[in-house]
């Protein structure tokens, strides 16, 4: 059995949820999402505000999986509609900068010409000075984007310029080494 899939999962008050046919939404503060449920997986709603994921086949490998990951996506939706998820970017670098215009991100990262990436729907972008706060209520979707601005320009190993996730470490190298003495010959 699926360790995960098999964990109820917890209601809260504010959190409305809809099933029609294989289709899932769940409505909350932060907004609305909707998830295409697979035909093997089913939901129930128990009485005490509390949710249960089932399969077709508990033995099934197939189904095992698709178990603990629609429960688990279950729970990030409602994770998202009532407290949101965020990613927080840094900009190390000289001449490095972010800057929002209208309904785009621009980042100036060295190259000849400027980034523009426009934002998804759903999505709050900030710039702090060397930050970039990214907010939202799906999951996948900040993630996604928070990829995206990353792969413009990943931190290098020797200075460490680029754009890295706040709490990422960056594995820094040695430079090259010049002989103390013979300087090179």
């Amino acid at each position: 059995m699926s360790r995960i899939g098999k964990k109820p999962i917890h209601i809260p008050s504010n959190v409305t949820m809809e099933t029609k046919g294989q289709t899932l939404k769940v409505k909350g503060p932060k907004g609305e999402l909707t998830l295409l449920m697979h035909p093997h997986i089913s939901v129930g709603v128990t009485d005490d505000s509390q949710m249960t994921v089932a399969v077709r086949s508990k033995e099934n490998r197939n189904d095992k999986a698709l178990w603990g990951l629609f429960r688990s996506l279950i729970q990030n939706m409602i994770s998202g509609v009532t407290t949101g998820f965020t990613k927080v970017l840094e900009i190390n670098g000289v001449g490095y900068k972010a800057a929002m215009s209208g309904n785009k991100l621009v980042l100036n990262l060295g190259f000849s010409h400027p980034i523009e990436l426009p934002l998804p729907v759903g999505l709050e972008v900030k710039v702090d000075k060397n930050t970039i706060t990214i907010a939202g209520s799906d999951k996948q979707i900040v993630g996604q984007f928070a990829a995206v601005v990353r792969s413009k320009r990943p931190p290098e190993p020797y200075k460490g310029k680029g754009i890295k996730y706040q709490d990422e470490v960056i594995r820094r190298k040695a430079g090259k080494v010049v002989k103390a003495v013979g300087g090179g010959k």
